[in-house]
């Protein structure tokens, strides 16, 4: 999909009351536009919080929640929100809203005043509604901020290959006509506001704003999603699926079979059974065997979707190797591996992901270190709550808070720390548990071999409290290529005051019994 955005202020005006965003977050895509009421004291300031609280909110969309109710949701939070903050201060904060969200091949939309939504197929289609006070055409009976309730026209449709959708605000269509819209629509939002803005000699009455989003093709997942290729649901060794022969299950699911094809081993994986009836089992299947065949710098196995397939399947190149569960390393591998993830974690960030469950047992060593279980990988921000192995969660991670770099750094230094002590630093955490993280045993004083450069590093990237831990995957690897340059790491004991106290008022009840005695 092509996407395009303009914006030009009215009259002689350097800003406008418009704002608007046009962005791709995992697998849809979010279009915007809000007109802030110009008769309202803080109508700009009012459009540039909507649309930085629902670029927020999609950022950290739930998974579960279906994209009518998030929009919903999210267009009545933040008119609860801008109303209640003008009523405390007296002023009025009302802005317009267009909204559309584009997800595999459906158009999901919602407007509150009469900035429009238009669709432009084999005709010009106005798909929003303008609330307007009846007979009074510029005057708003419905508007984001105004009252405590908001009445939202909400709408659905199906979109095909050719699609040309318009968001825009009325500064737009009241100086274009439906054949000039037409006209201009496929050649892109500047165009669009240009031409209005030079129909009154660039002397636009009103700020004007457009968005325009072509549908010239739906994404990778949604295709792979329509292909009609069956589910496999039963798995029995010796089965042979296009020449590959399963020879063994590698994970109790039975998902994921080492297989053989003329003499040479590969690795299948299957999706569940339940995706043929679950949508979302499917979604989540489809992105995973996207992710795999995309990531390609090294980090982890090589992975094909083949084009001809009897069952759906990708395929891994196997790595003869052994994976580090239950293994110890030396203090140079150690760092040699630390140095890998943190670059695979770079890697991932350039498509806005993460892995989301680093531990010895997602770790193969070949010639190289290599991550596997493209099921674990997810968008960077997002709320997944407790997905991952508990024992290498961050402690932030169980209260709900959004995956990043430093709750991946985190998983990283348990790792490690496992790796060189055979202990986890804060013990085993079961699924469900609700742990207490209390002051770790330095893992220096569990494998004497550990410098205490390293048992800083280790120590840093563990830390409970985020704000004290590594931010970003740069620190820790300069740090790792830099040992001279850390600085010593004085863990806090928080249980200190309280164990002195007790062994202080311990000491007195011992004086006070000797002299009553």
């Amino acid at each position: 999909m092509n996407t395009s955005s303009f914006s030009l202020a009215k009259g002689n005006e350097l800003t406008g009351d418009d704002a608007f965003l046009v962005k791709k977050y995992d697998d849809f895509i979010v279009g915007i536009v809000c007109d802030g009421v110009g008769s309202s004291e803080y109508g700009a300031v009012a459009a540039k919080r909507v649309i930085n609280f629902m670029n927020y909110s999609f950022s950290n969309l739930p998974k579960s929640w279906s994209i009518e109710k998030s929009i919903k949701y999210f267009i009545t939070s933040i008119n609860a929100i801008l109303y209640q903050e003008a009523k405390e201060n007296e002023t009025d904060m009302l802005t317009t809203i267009a909204l559309v969200v584009i997800k595999d091949n459906r158009l999901y939309g919602a407007n509150v005043g009469d900035s429009r939504v238009y669709l432009l197929r084999d005709q010009l289609y106005q798909l929003s509604f303008d609330h307007n006070v009846e007979g009074m055409d510029n005057v708003l009976s419905e508007a984001i901020g105004m009252r405590e309730d908001v009445n939202i026209y909400y709408f659905e449709n199906k979109l095909i290959i050719g699609d040309k959708i318009l968001l825009c605000s009325d500064g737009l269509y009241d100086v274009c006509g439906i054949d000039e819209i037409i006209k201009y629509i496929p050649l892109g939002a500047s165009l669009l506001v240009r031409n209005a803005s030079k129909k009154v000699n660039d002397d636009l009455p009103d700020d004007t704003t457009a968005v325009v989003i072509d549908i010239n093709d739906f994404d990778k997942k949604f295709k792979l999603k329509q292909e009609n290729i069956p589910i496999l649901e039963e798995f029995k060794k010796g089965m042979i699926i296009d020449g590959f022969k399963l020879e063994k299950s590698l994970i109790q699911n039975n998902l994921t079979w080492l297989a053989t094809k003329k003499n040479k081993k590969y690795v299948l994986k299957f999706p569940p059974p339940e995706a043929k009836e679950d949508e979302v089992l499917l979604d989540l299947y489809v992105k995973e065997a996207i992710n795999a065949v995309r990531l390609k710098a090294g980090f982890f196995p090589k992975a094909v979707i083949p084009k001809k397939r009897t069952y759906r399947y990708y395929v891994m190149e196997y790595l003869d190797g052994e994976v580090l569960k239950n293994k110890k390393l030396s203090i140079d591998e150690a760092v040699k591996l630390a140095k890998m993830l943190l670059r695979a974690g770079q890697y991932l960030i350039k498509y806005d992901l993460v892995h989301g469950d680093i531990k010895p047992q997602n770790i193969i060593k070949t010639k190289t270190y290599k991550l596997i279980d493209f099921g674990s990988i997810t968008e960077i921000f997002s709320n997944t709550s407790r997905a991952g192995t508990p024992s290498y969660l961050a402690p932030e991670r169980f209260e709900d808070a959004p995956i990043n770099e430093s709750t991946e750094i985190f998983a990283i230094g348990v790792t490690l720390y496992e790796l060189l002590t055979g202990k986890y630093p804060y013990g085993e955490i079961e699924p469900f548990q609700t742990p207490k993280f209390s002051t770790p045993l330095e893992p220096k004083k569990l494998n004497k071999n550990i410098p205490e450069w390293l048992n800083s590093v280790i120590l840093r990237a563990i830390e409970v409290d985020k704000d004290k831990r590594y931010q970003n995957y740069s620190e820790m690897i300069f740090e790792l290529s830099n040992p001279d340059k850390v600085e010593p790491y004085i863990k806090i004991d928080k249980d200190r005051p309280l164990k002195v106290a007790l062994i202080l008022s311990l000491i007195l009840n011992v004086i006070l019994i000797y002299f009553l005695v």
